[in-house]
């Protein structure tokens, strides 16, 4: 037990954590959750100590070791000057700051904004919280001395030290992506203090990463090749960049990555799981007895379309105010086909994403599936098949904490690198392929998708 690495994901509902074997055997794991305020429609708040009570529970029925970070990526914690919070954290799907994102755009310029920062101003990100707090709680706002963001806050917590990683700082919306540091150019248009922002470091160097490029790390995305498809709540395609490329549209995210040198290009749907999940509180039944019933349909559901899109949409459309929508009912489907559909539906939305990514020169060869839908074999061959790569699952989904354990492997020395610690520790268990007999119907059915998302724009 005395060579266990720690991994702590500060998530939206609770503190996950793990420990491994520097082998990448799980050792033990710890669960921890806390309450999400919505003091207003669209609001989302936390208490950060909930984050470090939550985090001390888990640490106590972990064993000891060197300790990674990772967690929710944007949210925005104030600090005084004796580090004591002002006010509950604003968090990642937080959709109060429209206006301020508006004003970003106009202030720094929206090419020159996505040139720098390698996105667009969304009300997610870290820096128009920072603009409406300016606004609307002036007393709070000159209170500022420092910033963070939440699984930094608990390391300051935990190891007294004010520090940010450049994989979370690409996602403030204050951080010049290309060059790996604050960006005074973004700072100084939006009249923003330097002084506020936290030391930054490689991910190797600090032991953290936000939770999307950590949870890509622990299954094995070190390097550019192999691609990221995360099947949890939302959806998530992530490929590593050699170098830096943010799309001019800015439909995708592109950030640092954990891994020294590197980039990664993200595009993000809202609704993955959480579609097959709506769908099942709609219809009844359990998940697994409605994926059973999916299979007796063929591909293609006999002509029914799902858009995804029950909370809004990022990437490629950034619409919050897209919607869902089923397309080509007939009397003989039953909730077996529109469970199928739905199924086949996130998969389009996730070949978005990877459309986009080739557009920036990526190609995959082979991509690594993980999160709660990747344990139907049935979703996961369609979305092999939509995608056009075979898919493969690891030993080991933990997620997030996983990447932030190996991440302090890297920082306590026991790996010489991310690259020795993915050899060391990710292992590929199965391989999905995508089936031939299916292909012509999902190419001709990502088509149609395509063309319902204009269609039906104009009566959401």
């Amino acid at each position: 037990m005395s060579e266990a690495l720690i991994g702590i994901d500060v998530g939206t509902s609770g503190v996950k954590a793990i420990a491994i074997s520097p082998e990448g055997d799980v050792l033990a794991t710890a669960e921890e959750g806390y309450p999400l305020w919505t003091p207003q429609p669209g609001w989302s708040e936390q208490d950060p100590e909930d984050w470090w009570r939550a985090t001390q529970a888990c640490l106590e029925r972990l064993p000891e070791g060197p300790v990674g970070f990772s967690g929710q990526m944007h949210g925005l914690v104030t600090l005084d000057d004796r580090d004591r919070v002002l006010r509950p954290a604003i968090l990642w799907n937080d959709q109060r700051t429209a206006a301020e994102c508006t004003e970003i755009e106009e202030r720094v310029g929206f090419e020159r904004l996505v040139e720098l920062t390698g996105n667009r101003a969304l009300t997610g990100f870290t820096a128009p919280k920072l603009l409406w707090l300016r606004r609307y709680e002036p007393t709070v706002y000159d209170r500022i001395a420092r910033i963070l963001l939440p699984k930094d806050y608990v390391r300051l917590r935990l190891e007294g030290e004010h520090a940010i990683d450049v994989a979370d700082a690409s996602g403030t919306l204050l951080f010049d992506v290309a060059n790996r540091r604050w960006s005074d150019e973004v700072l100084a248009a939006l009249e923003l203090p330097r002084g506020w922002m936290p030391p930054v470091f490689e991910s190797t160097e600090i032991a953290g990463a936000g939770d999307q490029a950590a949870g890509a790390l622990g299954v094995g995305i070190d390097r550019p090749g192999p691609l990221s498809v995360a099947l949890g709540t939302s959806g998530v395609v992530f490929g590593v960049l050699p170098a830096y490329s943010a799309d001019p549209l800015a439909r995708l995210h592109t950030f640092c990555h954990a891994v020294p040198g590197t980039w990664h290009a993200m595009g993000v749907m809202l609704s993955a799981a959480g579609s097959l999940r709506w769908l099942r509180d709609v219809v009844g039944g359990e998940e697994a007895t409605l994926v059973a019933e999916a299979e007796s349909w063929p591909a293609g559901s006999e002509g029914v379309l799902f858009l995804p899109y029950l909370t809004g949409e990022r990437t490629p459309h950034a619409d919050p105010d897209a919607r869902a929508a089923f397309s080509g009912l007939t009397i003989r489907h039953d909730r077996g086909a529109l469970t199928r559909a739905v199924l086949e539906g996130v998969a389009y939305g996730l070949r978005d994403s990877l459309e986009l990514l080739r557009e920036l020169g990526f190609e995959a060869a082979a991509g690594r599936v993980s999160g709660g839908g990747a344990r139907s074999a049935l979703w996961t061959e369609i979305v092999a098949t939509v995608l056009g790569i075979p898919l493969e699952r690891t030993a080991v989904d933990e997620g997030a904490a996983f990447g932030a354990a190996l991440l302090a492997g890297v920082r306590s020395g026991r790996f010489a690198d991310a690259h020795e610690a993915v050899a060391s520790c990710v292992r590929v268990t199965g391989r999905v392929e995508p089936n031939p007999a299916w292909t012509s119907v999902y190419d001709e059915g990502y088509e149609r998708f395509r063309a319902l998302y204009p269609a039906v724009r104009p009566f959401s």
